[in-house]
């Protein structure tokens, strides 16, 4: 059996208190270990007091510390309770003032409704564990109740792949159209891997996500939206007709292709929002008719 460990490493808080805590693999533990990162996010996130800021995987609290230092209120959502109790105790203070609200919670089965907070009323900042990328990008920025504006320290070649057609002219990813369906994703800042503890094997990068709206729903539902994604996707070596005439008829995919001005032998990737948008919503037309 595997064991489920990275490393042994101390915890040093402001007031000398010193513990050790062991990572586990399988959580994606890479606690960050130097207080510039923390500023570098709290500056992405443009965080004041005020502020209620969401922050996914808190782990010992390095960035919730910075958090709290800049007056804003902290909802800290953390599933590893050896972490949620050194964050009690490290913050008792916050806790006990209401400041800072942890719960222990597996983000991968959180609705954003459950935070009893109203649309746009408060922000992400989080460093989050690199293997549920995707995942909580589409979890916070795609749900009924969506912050202001999302920070997330995240694998440097995912956040390529979330920003580059935007930022470098680049080819599209799943990855950048599903952010982009929402708002509009920026690469901030590269963060080498020395900055955490366990160094993991490759940089980070800290992403914004701006202007993070449902506007481009509203004919058109993000399941239909997103299955159609994932069907343009779903052969790389395809051209974009081959893999969407899984579901629809050739023909009808050649038609909508025309009608949007995209030439038939487009890949997936060569095709902007704008033009997935125009074509989910004629061909989620043709199932509905169908």
């Amino acid at each position: 059996m595997a064991v489920d460990v990275f490393h042994f490493f101390k915890i040093t808080y402001a007031e000398g208190v010193i513990e050790k805590f062991q990572t586990k693999k399988s959580l994606g533990q890479h606690f960050l270990n130097s207080p510039m990162v923390p500023r570098w996010l709290c500056e992405a996130g443009e965080v004041k007091e005020g502020d209620i800021i969401v922050e996914v995987g808190p782990g010992t609290g390095a960035l919730t510390a910075e958090l709290l230092e800049s007056g804003a209120k902290v909802v800290a959502l953390e599933a590893d309770l050896r972490a949620v109790e050194i964050l009690k105790e490290r913050f008792l203070g916050e806790v006990s003032s209401g400041q800072l609200k942890i719960w222990h919670v597996d983000v991968r089965r959180f609705d954003t409704a459950d935070l009893k907070l109203s649309n746009h009323s408060f922000k992400m900042v989080s460093n989050i564990p690199y293997y549920l990328t995707g995942q909580l990008f589409r979890t916070f920025i795609s749900g009924k109740i969506q912050p202001s504006l999302l920070v997330f320290l995240v694998q440097k070649v995912a956040g390529e792949r979330a920003t580059a057609a935007l930022s470098r002219g680049e080819k599209e990813s799943l990855l950048s159209l599903s952010i982009q369906a929402f708002g509009t994703p920026r690469y901030v800042k590269t963060v080498s891997r020395g900055h955490f503890t366990p160094p993991p094997k490759v940089d980070s990068a800290i992403i914004a996500v701006h202007n993070i709206n449902q506007n481009n729903f509203k004919n058109l539902s993000t399941d239909q939206f997103f299955e159609i994604l994932h069907l343009g996707f779903g052969s790389k070596r395809k051209q974009l007709v081959g893999n969407l005439s899984k579901k629809y008829e050739r023909e009808k995919v050649l038609e909508a292709l025309n009608v949007v001005d995209l030439p038939e032998n487009v890949r997936a990737e060569d095709v902007l929002m704008e033009k997935w948008l125009q074509l989910a919503l004629i061909l989620a037309k043709i199932s509905k008719n169908d």
